[in-house]
């Protein structure tokens, strides 16, 4: 079996630099074809290694420093989002949060400026206290319109979510990346939304890749996940430095099932956005709905910038009904939708999101994650649970 540390294997990494996404994801981070050995090594559960000489040297050593099931993931979303560099490494953590934090607490100091989206995910507001309690000045800006340019000045790091969550706005990556760079900040992007089949962040000029890989990526809701991949090793260092100090480690049993979910991530990814499209282009013929939010609609705020930095544009779609009551008697009718928060699943799943508090919405916006069911049974039973609601 191929030994791999720091997030890639001893080949590079890399599984044929010029395939398809589908090919990719069913090989990537795969070790070497060993006779009667599985493709895809099961979860190692260790806590402590053999560990003669110098520690330094060892692949492994202590189960909070690495793991030979994470290193495999690991290899794997460095081949997803970048692929054919040879010089990214990818840091899994036991969470979203936990990457977003080892990301903005590994890098920032008493005295720096961060810039945050304002109509970001709404764990970013005690985020944001918590920063500005250690001292550091934290400056906000829609997502839309590219409006983080005019808070960069002085800036240490620019924190860019695109599309937005929940409210799916798009900005330009590209050039808010080399803005940042030019005011000597670094850039990291939050990719759950689009997964690395959708956009690749570093691609576009940013230095980290963030995600929650709880959502798409994983896609059956029962894996808490999150990864943080940068191409400058000195960046990758602190990052891994951080999850080891304060031990926000994924289990083995979670890092195993997260790369074996990868295998489908093309197929499900594909199948989400077309439903999500269909389901948007639904919603919008409905009286009672306003304000349909999908980068996929040609006619979306966000789609001219997101038809030139993604590749397929995602499974939620945001919407807003007439009030509170409204919109929870919709999500009680309907059939093939639970209501459950997160989103990327293979279920569709919707949410009233002003129940949680800290997003600026209003009471009647829902978001909807779209999943692979049938997309005409899902119009179906999205029309007849609005008809219902409809009834009071």
């Amino acid at each position: 079996m191929t030994r791999e540390r720091d997030g890639r294997n001893e080949r590079g990494g890399v599984h044929g630099n010029g395939d398809g996404d589908g090919t990719r994801v069913v090989r990537a981070g795969l070790p070497e074809e060993e006779p009667y050995a599985p493709p895809l090594p099961g979860p190692v559960l260790a806590a402590h290694f053999h560990l003669p000489g110098d520690p330094a040297q060892a692949p492994y050593s202590y189960g909070r420093d690495g793991n030979p099931t994470w290193t495999g993931l690991e290899s794997a979303i460095g081949e997803l989002e970048a692929p054919g560099d040879e010089t990214a490494r990818t840091t899994v953590f036991a969470s979203g949060m936990a990457a977003i934090s080892a990301v903005l607490l590994s890098r920032t100091r008493p005295g720096d400026v961060v810039v945050l989206p304002s109509d970001g995910y709404n764990l970013l507001v005690p985020m944001r206290e918590r920063l500005e309690g250690w001292g550091v000045e934290v400056r906000t800006a829609p997502t839309g319109g590219d409006a983080q340019l005019d808070a960069l000045d002085g800036a240490a790091l620019l924190w860019i979510e695109s599309p937005s969550n929940p409210g799916l706005d798009v900005c330009d990556i590209r050039r808010l990346a080399d803005a940042a760079h030019e005011r000597g900040a670094l850039v990291a992007v939050d990719n759950t939304l689009a997964t690395p089949l959708g956009q690749r962040p570093l691609e576009l000029g940013a230095d980290y890749a963030v995600a929650s890989g709880t959502k798409a990526l994983t896609g059956h809701g029962d894996v808490l996940l999150g990864y943080v991949t940068c191409r400058d090793p000195e960046l990758a260092a602190s990052v891994r430095l951080w999850r080891k100090t304060v031990g926000a480690i994924p289990g083995p049993v979670e890092a195993w099932l997260a790369h074996r979910s990868l295998a489908t991530l093309e197929l499900r990814t594909e199948r989400q956005a077309a439903n999500a499209l269909a389901v948007a282009e639904a919603l919008r013929e409905r009286p009672e709905v306003r304000d349909v939010r999908h980068p996929g609609l040609t006619d979306d705020p966000a789609h001219p910038v997101a038809a030139r930095q993604m590749r397929r544009f995602g499974c939620v779609v945001s919407f807003t009904l007439p009030d509170k009551g409204f919109a929870e008697r919709f999500l009680a009718a309907l059939r093939l939708v639970d209501d459950a928060t997160s989103f990327g699943g293979v279920r569709s799943t919707a949410e009233r999101r002003g129940r949680w508090g800290g997003d600026a919405v209003p009471e009647g916006f829902v978001r909807m994650s779209v999943g692979v069911e049938d997309a005409a049974d899902l119009v179906a039973d999205i029309r007849a649970a609005l008809d219902e609601a409809g009834r009071g």
